[in-house]
């Protein structure tokens, strides 16, 4: 007579792989990887070439904490209109997968730890940036702005153009004016680039009651916006060729895929006008992400090359 073997599946493991799977969500790693795409690149531009490896590291780490600690924030607080966007009503505060106190438990720790890690391994100046940047997205925009005025998310977006600051600091100890014209520039982008996003999304904001511009606005008028903001942040990334000095590299890839990116932007204006059914508005959405990724790349590139 043999043993009976118990064929029924372990479901420990995946369980806790299924809860870390809903942590993750939770910081938006999307979101995340576009912010820290700015920063390494910055922090070449402060060091004029190669930094220190572990220094770009740490402030890595430490910027993926800060704004992971921000999202995680920004989806509890949001989780009533969460539960009445179609977009939103994956996330784990909506599915059940994680619970409103382990979520606030987890935002908290994970801000604190960003903070704590960049004060001991970068410098004071990082972490107390890191520290202003959860503070403006999580009372200033999701608290205050996002609920009550059209303009949320460009002042709102302010968070999103620490990361810049938080890089050059990290390397030199202090602010000048090259960080802040890039911290301009992603504030002029942040609009072009998340407007075309509620376009799509518009009647889930409509439903949940937040005043976005395509809520409040007719497709004519966020087309327009969206055409002076990407014109504002192509001309912003212009200054900083005299600036900090930038070569041909910069100078052709700022000019040739801002030029794409103002052009993708009169495209989705035209179709508005026209009172075209479809005027597709992701796709100056992902444009604009192109469009930062390489400007950026071209960032951190250019102090590398002797022209």
């Amino acid at each position: 007579m043999t043993a009976a073997v118990d064929t029924r599946p372990d479901t420990e493991p995946r369980g806790i792989r299924r809860k870390a799977r809903a942590y993750v969500a939770l910081t938006k790693p999307r979101v995340m990887e576009l912010l820290l795409v700015t920063t390494a690149p910055t922090m070449f531009l402060a060091q004029g070439g190669v930094p220190n490896l572990w220094l770009v590291a740490a402030t890595l780490i430490g910027g993926a904490l800060s704004a992971g600690s921000a999202s995680a924030f920004n989806c509890y607080i949001d989780r009533d209109i969460d539960r009445i966007m179609k977009r939103t009503q994956g996330r784990p505060l909506v599915t059940g997968e994680v619970s409103d106190r382990e979520a606030l438990v987890f935002s908290y720790v994970v801000g604190v730890a960003s903070i704590v890690w960049l004060a001991l391994t970068v410098n004071l100046l990082s972490a107390a940036l890191s520290l202003g940047a959860i503070l403006f997205y999580v009372v200033v925009y999701t608290l205050w702005l996002k609920r009550r005025t059209p303009q949320n998310i460009v002042w709102g977006g302010i968070a999103g153009c620490m990361p810049v600051l938080i890089g050059w600091a990290a390397v030199t100890n202090s602010l000048t004016w090259a960080p802040v014209i890039l911290f301009m520039v992603i504030f002029l982008w942040t609009p072009p680039h998340y407007w075309p996003l509620s376009m799509k999304y518009r009647d889930d904001y409509a439903a949940a009651e937040v005043p976005m511009l395509s809520v409040v606005r007719g497709r004519s008028i966020v087309g327009l916006q969206v055409i002076l903001y990407a014109w504002a942040t192509v001309v912003c990334s212009l200054l900083l060729i005299p600036v900090a000095g930038m070569g041909v590299l910069y100078t052709v890839v700022a000019v040739a895929s801002g030029l794409w990116f103002i052009w993708e932007s009169h495209r989705l204006y035209s179709r508005a006008i026209q009172q075209v059914a479809e005027v597709r508005p992701m796709r100056v959405f992902h444009s604009s992400i192109t469009y930062l990724t390489l400007l950026f790349l071209a960032v951190g590139i250019d102090p590398l090359l002797a022209f």
